[in-house]
């Protein structure tokens, strides 16, 4: 190693220890090869990594003293010493006031850095909440950090290409001399001194990798090596799936009805699960502040609970049944009550009530000894802690709180990036304010909220901020495993600012929480992404295809954010939320009017929601792989969206979202099959198997036609179909057999006279039924109605044929409307010997043999509409389908349903309102029947 010194230096005791600091910054870099630095002025020049060179330029520190700002290469009222710290591999500073002032010195930063540079220090004044992180150009983010470290400096350096110097300066407690400790500055007496550890390490690429080298892989450097058999127990990671937790006193209404005696548990489990999905965890708190009122200890107070011990056992199972657990306190503080070992009465209490963890007040960190007594009593008892466990303390507990004294909570808490599978609960507390940012955040942050329901109070607003609470619950219990995940990424790099984006991969799926403090919401280009094959990009919180465009050959996916009224900026109840996924694609879905076609990959079940999914619905649950989902019989008349979801059991693997357009006609009628006949039954045809492309077409559109089906070619099996429409002496003959009666009877036959054919009319086509007399009359014959596809088929035959004859030249239907005098003599050059022409005179079935089509059926067209078994639904209407036209034909107005014989893939819908609104002169129908 070379150092060259200068002849004079505004610091001479910094410039003597620099060797020292050099020789620490080469073992904390490169793992004992020996760098060559170049240091002048208190200033590092140069370093050498390996065989790499890098020119630095950087002071050692800067500092605060007061307001005015220093570097490690200015004079000022301290001197910096620096020596080598051998057990603890850091280099060691001391500060030390040698002005006749008190000073007041905070924000120590490693190596200077500048507004272009990456760093954590504190901005502004604020008595609980100073540390921020600063990155270039945008605004600075208020962070938590741990406890023991409130007033740490963080930076990270360029060095060169993709080599970055990270930096960690932390407070040594034991070094005040003539000093006051702050939370975020110490006050140093003249001559007062304090000493800060100083750590560098290096890493590769974006800033966020140095993040997390010093968080998450040194933890601070609080601990040489991190135990975390703890967090390797099976037993207790059910906690890292658990997000949200109610503590309640044994007072409150919701445990205990002291007037009737009644547990009130099951009600409020009840009731979460409609807003929240329910509690992960719930706490019964019967001590502080009421004990110390007599000598009972803190044990005891749960012996005098209504039932005693024995019920709280039965109270425990309950909440597990409900899918909760059921924690108890301990106050280690409870020594002035009657004596009862501390140890010994928290074993009795857990193995006679079963509960399933402890909540640790006053405390920020367990014991192996309190683990251990756990342990002995039954597995999976989680400690935990009050306080947030900092990192030396995190090897013996695997969850704790984020307190809310800060009840402005910062944005980002570099708690999680420490260690992201430690459970953390953010306490919120309903009584004070609207807390929507209390939810917010947790949610941002990936982790859980303890609803403290200590202060008395239920305002109104608490029940609209629950559902809140359920859509980002919802999202974090579904992708857990990628919110445990140790590659967690904060602040990624996004196209606006006050839109904070933070990255949580996990296998192949990523998972991107997005917390905004714009008021006027937000819906446009959010970051650049890598677009990958096979993979595709969801809204999983407002459940919608996230849109990815191409800018100058970057990929940008784009982000909604719901706005939320101004009056919130500046309180706890600002900001808004989103979540974006990253997910394989899983599950191919298509959407046929109400026929959901399901296909998926891996995973165990599929679940089909109507509308978003929330705790307050229940969806349509149904085994992975190939599925044919009717969604009607499901979800009835919904209009909207339709969210697919593919789980392997609770986890989230893909999402597909499909629209039903309102207005839409969907189908929703099926079609029963017939016993087969092995013969031509009477009055039938065969109608051949055969490939047929259905195009049917239509008039007006005011109220939308179906468009499934439509352009697709079907193979249509061989079927038997009536030669002829259903003659008035053949329905006869069903009244007489069955006995039939509608349940509406209103224009039933009503061309009947007294119930008796018209004399001469037997032929007829049977008409004034409705779809349900058609139905009846098809399954007493042993028969059915045909879809409109078999009619169209039987009709067209497979040559798509327009008229059941051949034309040869054929003139189109707003043509003739147009210059045909009003006479029915000639309609588009159809042959009055073929059919009739709309004369408005109903008539015998067989009257026009020349008509007949190559399959032998007569009186396809102009003849009576005839009813198909297809029924359609949208949002509004329902209506059945019906062809062939009729044998009437207003002529006045283009405003009418266009009668006369119409082309055989014309359709007509028939508007339902009830059995006699749809029963009418101009209706019958004709069957099929299997074979």
């Amino acid at each position: 190693m070379y150092i060259s010194e200068p002849s004079h230096s505004p610091n001479r005791i910094l410039e003597s220890s620099l060797t020292l600091f050099l020789v620490l910054l080469a073992m904390s870099i490169s793992c004992g090869q020996a760098p060559l630095f170049t240091v002048e002025s208190g200033t590092v020049r140069d370093i050498r990594i390996g065989e790499a060179s890098y020119r630095l330029q950087r002071p050692v520190i800067s500092y605060q003293l007061g307001e005015a700002h220093y570097r490690s290469d200015e004079p000022s009222a301290v001197s910096i010493s620096i020596e080598l710290n051998q057990a603890t591999a850091a280099a060691y500073l001391r500060f030390q006031n040698n002005s006749h002032d008190t000073v007041h010195l905070h924000n120590v930063i490693p190596f200077a850095p500048t507004d272009r540079d990456i760093f954590i220090t504190g901005k502004g004044t604020h008595r609980l909440s100073r540390t921020h992180l600063f990155r270039p150009g945008l605004m600075p983010v208020n962070v938590i950090v741990p406890d023991n470290a409130w007033e740490l400096g963080y930076a990270s350096i360029p060095l060169e290409g993709n080599m970055f110097l990270a930096g960690l300066t932390r407070r040594d407690p034991n070094s005040y001399k003539n000093a006051t400790r702050r939370r975020f500055e110490t006050i140093l007496a003249p001559g007062g001194s304090v000493g800060y550890s100083l750590y560098a390490t290096s890493y590769r690429g974006e800033w966020q990798n140095g993040l997390r080298e010093v968080f998450q892989e040194k933890k601070l450097y609080d601990l040489g090596s991190f135990d975390d058999r703890m967090y390797q127990r099976e037993d207790l990671k059910w906690m890292q799936g658990a997000y949200v937790m109610h503590l309640m006193m044994a007072w409150d209404k919701d445990y205990y009805d002291r007037a009737t005696g009644q547990f009130k548990f099951s009600d409020f489990l009840k009731r979460g699960k409609k807003l929240y999905g329910g509690d992960d965890v719930i706490c019964l708190w019967p001590t502080w502040p009421t004990l110390g009122l007599d000598a009972r200890n803190q044990f005891d107070m749960y012996r005098d609970l209504p039932g005693g011990l024995k019920a709280l056992r039965t109270l425990a199972d309950t909440l597990r049944s409900h899918g909760a657990k059921f924690f108890i306190a301990y106050n280690p503080w409870d020594e002035s009550t009657r004596s009862e070992g501390h140890l010994q009465g928290l074993q009795t209490l857990i193995r006679e009530t079963t509960a399933d963890g402890v909540v640790l007040d006053t405390k920020g960190e367990s014991s192996r000894e309190l683990q251990q007594a756990a342990d002995q009593v039954r597995p999976g008892v989680i400690m935990y802690s009050e306080g947030m466990a900092v990192p030396k303390d995190m090897t013996t507990i695997v969850s704790g709180r984020v307190h809310n004294a800060l009840s402005y909570p910062p944005m980002l808490n570099l708690n999680k990036l420490i260690r992201p599978d430690f459970a953390i609960f953010r306490v919120a507390e309903v009584f004070k304010e609207p807390i929507h940012r209390e939810y917010a955040v947790s949610f941002f942050n990936g982790y859980g909220t303890e609803i403290n329901q200590f202060a008395p109070g239920h305002p109104e607003w608490e029940e609209e901020q629950y559902s809140f609470l359920g859509k980002t619950s919802r999202i974090l219990r579904e992708n857990s495993t990628n919110f445990v995940s140790n590659q967690y990424s904060v602040l990624r790099p996004t196209l606006r600012d006050s839109l904070w984006v933070n990255q949580w991969p996990s296998g192949d799926k990523t998972i991107y929480t997005i917390f905004s403090l714009k008021p006027e919401g937000y819906k446009g280009p959010l970051m650049k992404i890598d677009k990958r094959p096979g993979y595709h990009w969801v809204d999983i919180f407002h459940h919608e295809d996230a849109t990815v465009t191409n800018v100058s050959g970057n990929s940008i996916v784009h982000a909604s954010l719901d706005a939320f009224n101004t009056s919130f900026l500046g309180t706890n109840n600002e900001g808004q939320v989103t979540c974006l996924a990253e997910l394989p694609e899983k599950i191919k879905c298509s959407l046929e009017g109400y026929q959901l076609t399901l296909t998926s990959s891996g995973g165990t079940h599929l679940k089909v929601w109507a509308g978003e999914p929330t705790y307050e619905k229940s969806p349509l649950d149904v085994s992975s792989g190939h599925q044919v989902i009717d969604l009607h019989k499901s979800f009835g008349r919904y209009e909207g969206k339709v969210v697919v979801q593919l789980f392997d059991k609770n986890v989230l693997l893909d999402e597909s979202i499909l629209i039903i357009q309102p207005g839409t006609p969907r189908l929703i009628s099926s079609s029963a099959k017939t016993l087969k006949a092995t013969t031509v039954p009477p009055g039938m045809v065969v109608i051949p198997e055969g490939k047929f492309l259905f195009t049917p077409t239509h008039g007006d559109d005011f109220i939308p036609y179906p468009v499934q089906g439509t352009g697709q070619t079907y193979r249509v099996p061989s079927y038997y179909m009536d030669r002829f429409p259903v003659t008035n002496a053949e329905f006869r003959v069903f009244l007489l057999a069955t006995h039939y009666v509608p349940f509406d009877t209103a224009n039933f036959l009503k061309h009947w006279k007294q119930h008796e054919i018209p004399k001469g009319e037997e032929r007829y086509p049977v008409v004034y039924i409705s779809y349900e007399d058609a139905l009846a009359y098809s399954l007493w014959a042993g028969k059915r109605l045909p879809t409109e596809i078999e009619w169209q088929y039987a009709a067209q035959t497979p040559k798509g044929n327009e008229w059941p004859w051949l034309q040869k030249k054929p003139v189109s239907r707003k043509q003739q409307f147009v210059t045909e005098t009003l006479t029915v003599s000639s309609i588009d050059g159809i042959d009055p010997v073929h059919a009739n022409l709309g004369d408005g005179k109903p008539y015998a079935v067989g009257s026009y043999p020349k008509g007949a089509n190559p399959f032998g059926l007569h009186d396809l067209v102009g003849c009576v509409w005839q009813l198909t078994n297809d029924v359609y639904q949208s949002g509004s209407y329902d209506y059945l389908m019906m062809k062939g036209g009729s044998y009437f034909k207003p002529s006045s107005s283009w405003w009418y349903v266009q009668g006369g014989p119409r082309e055989l893939h014309y359709r007509q819908f028939l508007l339902r309102v009830s059995q006699g609104f749809e029963r009418n002169a101009t209706v019958g129908f004709r069957c099929v029947k299997d074979r």
